[in-house]
């Protein structure tokens, strides 16, 4: 059994480029032995942060890189087609045990896409992506909240019903705050820690290495 898990907040996509890279760790290092798929719905995969995560880690880089499957989406059409007719075949012909979608509600707040197209695509893909997760695959998406409109909230209802575990990920300064939002066993918490990287700080900080 996998896990279908979602990450908010003003550090979501740091941590998806984090878990891009950890999911390829031995097991007793914290990973899952595995490539990552990671299926860009914000035009945001940077593999310049990715690198220097490696290299924190004492990795090789090209390596790292080369063991993350990016596809890209720039409209809802292409996400929802990549996600409902390319994602499970494309994850066991690679054996990938991390899947990793950023952004995954934004291109449905396109005002072009008409509400029962935008309901009816991102509940499937949704519940394809749970699918995945039942399969045995760690499903990771991001999610940014967007216009507090009658979309925007449609869509975080039905992607926050499906989701089994919601994490919450900000930062003030070096300081990080966790928390647990919802767990199928664990109640929730919070956590404050510090970033160790001073360059991975300014990452987060300034929004990305040029």
């Amino acid at each position: 059994m996998g896990e279908f898990c979602l990450i908010h907040g003003g550090m979501a996509h740091f941590i998806s480029l984090l878990l891009s890279f950890r999911a390829q760790l031995p097991i007793d290092e914290g990973g899952l032995n595995s490539p990552a798929l990671f299926v860009d719905g914000g035009n945001s995969f940077n593999p310049y942060l990715v690198a220097e995560l490696a290299r924190s880690y004492g990795v090789d880089a090209r390596a790292a890189l080369e063991n993350i499957y990016v596809s890209r989406a720039f409209t809802a059409y292409q996400l929802s087609s990549l996600i409902l007719k390319e994602l499970g075949r494309f994850q066991e012909q690679v054996k990938a045990k991390a899947v990793i979608v950023s952004d995954v509600a934004s291109l449905y707040l396109d005002r072009d896409l008409a509400k029962g197209d935008v309901e009816d695509m991102f509940g499937m893909v949704c519940g394809k992506l749970l699918e995945v997760a039942r399969r045995g695959a760690v499903v990771v998406a991001t999610y940014r909240a967007g216009r507090r409109c009658r979309r925007g909230l449609l869509l975080e209802a039905l992607l926050f019903g499906y989701v089994n575990t919601v994490l919450r990920f900000d930062s003030s300064g070096s300081l990080v705050r966790f928390r647990l939002e919802r767990h199928p066993k664990l109640s929730p918490f919070a956590l404050d820690f510090s970033l160790v990287y001073p360059t991975l700080m300014d990452y987060v900080e300034g929004g990305g290495f040029g």
